[in-house]
């Protein structure tokens, strides 16, 4: 028997922001999807983007691939930033918001430097994880 996808899928951007936001200590000033006002790529921010991924009906799974942008004031502090949010990213199994529950997170691409070249003199790394959400 096949089930259809639902009518939404779970906003996996908004799941992975939440989970990123209430981590204490955090190295970052913002995470969200989109920059911060005023943002020039030298800010401690988490930029989170669905990049793909897709629906398993046979396990009723979104299994989207999130990107983090990591930006810091210096390659160091970018590599900081990018490396908090990777391990909390990486812990994110078993959380449930908005009617999903995060089964299984796998790394894809871990952080990498990448130059952004929309914004002069900006510190980026830039990770890529699969998360398999279940559907309540």
């Amino acid at each position: 028997m096949t089930t259809s996808p639902p009518s939404s899928l779970p906003d996996v951007e908004l799941v992975v922001i939440d989970w990123l936001k209430n981590t204490a200590s955090a190295p970052w000033t913002t995470v969200d999807r989109i920059p911060p006002a005023g943002f020039d790529g030298t800010q401690a921010v988490v930029l989170v983007s669905r990049m793909g991924g897709a629906w398993i009906d046979t396990t009723y799974e979104d299994v989207p691939i999130i990107q983090l942008e990591c930006y810091g004031s210096t390659k160091l502090i970018a590599m900081t930033v990018a490396m908090a949010a990777r391990a909390r990213l990486l812990a994110i199994d078993g959380f449930v918001d908005g009617g999903a529950t995060v089964v299984m997170v796998t790394e894809c691409d871990g952080p990498r430097w990448l130059p952004d070249y929309l914004h002069n003199g900006a510190n980026r790394y830039v990770s890529m994880t699969q998360l398999n959400l279940r559907m309540a």
